[in-house]
């Protein structure tokens, strides 16, 4: 058990938030608007794994740098660098928020709200790190579900320009929550980002998010955490309150920990 644990950051994609591709008018739609967006005579799904072939090559560098591009960036150098580069600016932020929907829709994981309001009223602070392209959605996101309020801190990499597992990052986000790191847990489930970052950043402690159906982890002694995860509602058995975090709970089958 660890005391004095003021704070627990949660990465988004694949931990607090997951895809939903099976809503394809929702999907349709994006993809349309960017065929739409960019002129092009390709179909919609033709033009979206076109850009997606290409979305590889700059992820490559955003991994590589630890950085973000600017949207404008995104598109006029990687994504469409052949199309006209006055409209594709203009048009970037709104072609990022398309493409990010193109895949599908991001919905809040089961409990996912009510475990965050009960964290909070347990005492601890919960504040967001992402990794993601785009500076309109999770504004929207937050706005739209009337959730804002329950983060301490949101930290973007579409904003920073800092990607995990980068410390600047995590940093901004502890300065912003006024917390310390030997104060602060975070919790992901990308291991080589989320908990390396993490640890390189000196929190306290790490919890791997590793879902059914997803991808099972393989763990190194550098990105090993300290406990995991099967469903986000477990947390509440980690984290009981008065500073605590509990990895050693994980006895419990629902979990499963590493030594």
């Amino acid at each position: 058990m660890k005391k004095n644990i003021k704070a627990i950051f949660l990465d988004l994609g694949g931990t607090f938030r997951e895809v939903d591709e099976t809503n394809r008018p929702f999907i349709r739609q994006a993809r349309e608007r960017i065929c739409e967006l960019c002129g092009t005579d390709m179909g919609p799904d033709e033009f979206y794994d076109f850009l997606n072939a290409r979305y590889d090559g700059y992820r490559n560098w955003a991994l590589k740098y630890m950085c973000e591009a600017p949207e404008t960036m995104l598109w006029t150098r990687w994504l469409v660098p052949e199309w006209d580069r006055e409209k594709i600016e203009k048009a970037a932020v709104e072609l990022t928020y398309c493409f990010r929907r193109a895949k599908g829709e991001r919905l809040v994981v089961p409990k996912g709200v009510e475990t965050v309001k009960e964290l909070i009223a347990r005492g601890y602070k919960v504040g967001i790190i992402s990794d993601l392209i785009g500076t309109v959605e999770i504004d929207e996101w937050l706005d739209r579900d009337g959730i804002r309020d329950l983060f301490c801190t949101v930290q973007q990499s579409s904003v920073t320009m800092l990607r995990k597992p980068h410390p600047a990052i995590y940093f901004l986000a502890l300065q912003d929550a006024g917390v310390r790191p030997e104060e602060s847990c975070f919790v992901g489930d990308n291991l080589k980002r989320d908990i390396v970052g993490a640890k390189q950043s000196c929190f306290a402690g790490t919890v791997g998010a590793e879902y059914p159906g997803g991808l099972e982890f393989k763990l190194t002694e550098e990105n090993r955490p300290d406990c995991i995860v099967h469903r986000f509602e477990d947390l509440l058995m980690l984290f009981p309150g008065e500073g605590k975090f509990c990895p050693e709970y994980g006895e419990d089958p629902a979990l499963r920990i590493q030594a």
